[in-house]
């Protein structure tokens, strides 16, 4: 299976190859994400919430990451086991599959891959309702590369040859608008790659060390998601994003890429 990006030719030919699971999610809408599922999906799709199962109840951030153990016991109930690869999808790459992606290479496995564009570009008939799903089996084996938090990154802020970038939108970047969080701005020193943006060319150099952001964790892993396309796999999340760091009286800046 190619990772981490198939198309939706590459999943309409292998479809009874691989497990898809629907991360369909609508920011600030609770609940949004299965209504859309149950309304239309990919056949034999199962589905995992941003809310529920992709993050926890409380922690660092708006969106916490789960613990190993909660994301584990979610994905084998969507019946992700080790015995197929997964495809996720949602509906048009907003960061909630690419969040699934994430979370299961953070517990060790590897064959997973994120829909191109997301149930947008999807043009085979959906289904509606619930799925029959058998549990799986997934085994965790938890990486510790891939991940960093507050602490880290407020000891390296400006240190040479790491490279912190924010892919929220350019306006919530330079703090002229915040919907979501008390403070408006972004970390010093971050660069700002929104999705709908090319990556940097330096980001290809090797001898970067690179850390992704964004608001509350989800769409900085759609950033990751492109970063690995583009041969950088080895790119590392900031988990608690912009809601945690605005919320703990940490350096901010504002304006353009500092």
């Amino acid at each position: 299976m190619p990772t981490p990006l198939v198309d939706a030719a590459w999943l309409a030919a292998h479809r009874d190859e691989v497990h898809v699971v629907d991360c369909q999610y609508v920011l600030g809408e609770p609940g949004e994400g299965r209504r859309r599922y149950l309304a239309g999906h990919i056949p034999k799709a199962a589905f995992l919430s941003l809310e529920e199962d992709l993050s926890a109840p409380e922690g660092p951030g708006r969106n916490p990451l789960p613990s190993i153990d909660a994301f584990v016991e979610s994905a084998r109930r969507a019946g992700i086991g080790d015995d197929r690869p997964v495809v996720a999808y949602d509906q048009a790459m907003v960061g909630s599959a690419a969040r699934l992606w994430w979370l299961l290479r953070h517990v060790g496995k590897e064959d997973v891959a994120v829909l191109d564009g997301g149930l947008e570009g999807w043009d085979v008939p959906l289904a509606s309702g619930e799925e029959p799903v058998e549990r799986g089996d997934l085994v965790a084996r938890p990486r510790r590369d891939d991940l960093v938090d507050r602490d880290d990154v407020a000891a390296r802020l400006g240190e040479p040859g790491r490279v912190l970038l924010d892919s929220r939108a350019p306006a919530r970047f330079r703090g002229e608008h915040e919907p979501m969080d008390p403070v408006a701005g972004h970390i010093p020193g971050a660069r700002n790659v929104p999705l709908d943006e090319a990556l940097p060319a330096d980001v290809a150099d090797p001898d970067t060390e690179i850390v992704a952001y964004c608001g509350s964790g989800v769409s900085a892993c759609a950033l990751l998601v492109r970063l690995a396309a583009a041969g950088r796999d080895d790119a590392k999340l900031y988990a608690g994003s912009w809601s945690d760091w605005s919320a703990h009286d940490l350096p901010v800046a504002t304006g353009e890429d500092t």
